[in-house]
């Protein structure tokens, strides 16, 4: 069986990324995660005790331990998920963005290119080092067209700077050093595991309690929703076929406006959960101020990945909305211990188990 280092593994689409492989006994994961907010080992109970699973808390900014891994396991490659993701907070904090999404990036493809080096052969041959990125490095589009891997990067918040600026990285040590890479910049995710941070799990869980449901500005910005099972399915592919050097875009192929998400939600919601004292839930949308160099409209133009590798999204919209409020709505413990943090004291011995 193949070795792959994952990083950001305990995340949201990370995460999903590693049940799949296990799941389905395609590689050995060796999964390398900081643990931040955002990182959640509840996220991974279903496989916990996989013999093809190790969890290794720790940070690929640390050269030395991502090193130490390297020559330990031997992977076949290195797939990164690992970054600060929210737009909000970068721009809140944005040395923390720089710090993983920059340096962290930069850091670990210096221990992967000293390995890689020494690899021979077809070990060095069939390497590969994939990086995960965001389609918000290309900026904002207009009423038409869409992203294509030629799209020139226009980012317009720290945190789309910096995965840019990582992605240009990447990019770099395989046209300087030769090092073999692949890029995939991917639209927006939901599913089940995401920090309820984000619009769709937020918007659901507001839904349930009676919270307002705040929607930024005139609620028309536009995004090209994808599946996060979809997404994970396209990155193996990329890593098992993609042309080395090269850039994937990923894409759901659904274009929504941010109101129309949320009374998408709220429908099901009603319909899922009847009854609920506050509902019907569209009464609790609320408008409120835009946040700053808001961006209007993404959308993936996908036509090189379904023509070079064979893939396009399996979930539409209504289906993947559907199975997103049924896993939140059958997952009350994972809820409660990501918004209280309660899975974060406990990692840090602070609560009795």
């Amino acid at each position: 069986m193949r070795t792959w280092i994952v990083t950001g593994g305990a995340g949201f689409i990370g995460g999903c990324f590693v049940r799949q492989a296990i799941e389905r006994k395609i590689a050995k994961i060796i999964n390398l995660d900081k643990l931040t907010y955002a990182g959640n080992l509840d996220s991974l109970r279903e496989i916990e005790h996989s013999p093809d699973h190790l969890f290794v808390e720790g940070d690929i900014g640390d050269g030395e331990r991502v090193g130490q891994l390297l020559r330990e396991h031997q992977p076949d490659a290195i797939i990164n998920f690992a970054a600060e993701s929210h737009v909000d907070r970068s721009i809140d904090g944005p040395r923390e963005f720089v710090k993983t999404n920059v340096l962290g990036t930069f850091e670990l493809l210096l221990a992967t290119l000293a390995h890689w080096k020494e690899r021979t052969g077809s070990a060095k041959e069939s390497f590969r080092f994939l990086h995960v990125s965001t389609d918000e490095v290309y900026g904002s589009l207009g009423a038409e067209g869409k992203f294509t891997e030629t799209t020139p990067y226009q980012p317009n918040s720290p945190y789309s700077a910096s995965k840019a600026s990582s992605d240009h990285f990447v990019r770099a040590f395989h046209h300087t050093y030769g090092l073999p890479t692949l890029t995939t910049n991917c639209s927006n995710n939901y599913g089940p595991y995401q920090f309820p941070e984000k619009l769709i799990p937020l918007m659901i869980l507001n839904a349930l309690e009676g919270k307002p449901l705040p929607v930024y500005g005139d609620g028309q910005n536009v995004r090209d929703w994808l599946f996060v099972e979809d997404h994970c399915s396209a990155i193996g592919r990329v890593l098992e076929a993609g042309r080395v050097g090269e850039v994937y875009n990923i894409g759901g192929n659904c274009e929504q406006k941010n109101l129309d998400v949320v009374q998408t939600i709220c429908r099901v919601v009603d319909e899922l959960r009847p009854g609920l004292p506050h509902g019907p839930c569209e009464k609790l949308i609320t408008f409120v101020k835009d946040r700053p160099g808001h961006d209007r409209r993404y959308a993936i133009d996908i036509t090189k990945i379904h023509d070079e590798l064979r893939w396009q999204p399996s979930v539409d919209f209504a289906e993947g909305i559907r199975k997103t409020v049924a896993w939140y709505l059958a997952h009350p413990a994972w809820i409660e211990g990501v918004t209280s943090g309660k899975y974060r004291r406990e990692r840090l011995g602070l609560t009795q188990h």
